[in-house]
């Protein structure tokens, strides 16, 4: 059985500007800004909440199904994804549009000036859930607004349980839109900010917007995370990480160990540890898809952090 992970896949194009943005900005002239910055270094990842979740789940073993939608340019991540072993029933081909991408200049303070391009994410409404065959599992991930409307719809008019991830498309849901997606998910995992925002576009407390599923997960970084489920606040603390060298990708890392243990049917203590070791593992790496410990190595930092694994490992 697989699980269906919807949402985008994307090219980041990571370049480092040696010096500080501030040095060459002119606050009185910001009216007229026109600047360049030089950037010798470039670094182009493969990347996308749906890229990055598939991954780790592979890592972990499961066998996910991604659903997303692609560019002209996608023959470098279909290959990847062809040598990772992961299907590509479900990825389709938008002919005359880019892969989504982010272009990301980061400076010498690490301030960061993103520009973000959608191209055939903005398609990704064109893809129809319901085909699917032999799912357990799904999540709704960022991805165009009227493709998340659509996936969520599909998932539960077949009767597939899904974890609801608005994430970055938050801003672009309505509230209306928002508490519909609740309701049609099993799940919802959120960070913390994202919590806050989405209380405030609802006009809900947090327990309200928990009550609506059987489980809401709130990540709050190197504090750990809490799961609100069967009406109590579940604290999961974080697992030790051995270096902190890019958070990009860490949520999706921790997606895929949450999606992993429900699909294992563990308890929320157990899926929310393996979720957080996850995301320990990746944040020692660059990129949201450089990681890869063996299936034994990820067992070793769970050991190490929590104690014996669960039973279904």
């Amino acid at each position: 059985m697989s699980i269906l992970v919807c949402g985008s896949m994307a090219y980041d194009n990571i370049m480092v500007f040696g010096d500080r943005f501030k040095n060459h900005i002119l606050p009185e002239q910001i009216h007229i800004l026109n600047v360049s910055f030089l950037v010798p270094e470039l670094r182009r990842d493969f990347g996308g909440c749906a890229g990055n979740i598939a991954y780790s789940l592979r890592l972990l073993g499961a066998e996910p199904l991604i659903v997303a939608t692609v560019g002209d340019d996608a023959s470098d991540y279909r290959q990847r994804l062809d040598e990772l072993g992961l299907r590509q029933d479900h990825v389709r081909h938008v002919p005359g549009t880019y892969t989504a991408q982010a272009f990301i200049t980061t400076d010498a303070d690490d301030n960061q000036i993103t520009a973000f391009h959608p191209g055939a994410m903005m398609y990704s409404h064109r893809n129809d859930v319901r085909t699917a065959k032999g799912v357990q599992l799904g999540i709704v991930s960022p991805d165009g607004r009227d493709g998340m409307l659509r996936h969520a719809e599909g998932l539960a008019e077949i009767g597939v349980p899904f974890v609801f991830d608005p994430g970055q498309a938050l801003p672009i849901l309505a509230a209306a839109e928002l508490l519909h997606c609740l309701k049609l998910a099993r799940y919802c995992t959120v960070n913390d900010y994202e919590a806050r925002l989405i209380c405030d576009k609802t006009g809900l407390a947090i327990e309200a917007l928990a009550a609506e599923v059987d489980a809401l997960v709130v990540t709050r970084g190197g504090e750990g995370s809490h799961i609100y489920a069967g009406g109590e606040r579940i604290e999961v603390p974080a697992a030790a990480v051995d270096a902190v060298v890019d958070p990009t990708g860490c949520g999706d890392a921790y997606r895929a160990g949450l999606l992993y243990g429900i699909s294992r049917g563990w308890d929320w203590l157990s899926c929310g540890r393996l979720a957080t070791v996850m995301g320990a593992i990746k944040i020692g790496h660059r990129g949201g898809q450089n990681h890869r410990p063996a299936r034994e190595d990820i067992a070793g930092v769970y050991c190490a952090a929590f104690g014996d694994l669960p039973s279904g490992w």
